[in-house]
């Protein structure tokens, strides 16, 4: 799964341990999450979009599809 994490936190100019605080996780798990290594929980998906202003599908995809 690919995920548009890094993009969106540039865009609001924070760190990964800004939308971490935000979302009541650890960095690594954002790094994780950006490097795609780390699959999240429904509800950890859903607090990284709503952190990042966005959807869960405009944030998170599979490889194949053509983004």
């Amino acid at each position: 799964m690919k995920t548009r994490i890094k993009e969106l936190r540039a865009r609001y100019d924070l760190t990964q341990e800004d939308l971490a605080r935000k979302v009541g996780v650890r960095r690594e798990t954002i790094l994780f999450l950006e490097k795609g290594k780390y699959n999240p929980s429904l509800k950890l998906a859903h607090d990284v979009a709503q952190a990042l202003e966005t959807t869960i599908d405009e944030l998170f995809f599979f490889e194949d599809d053509p983004r």
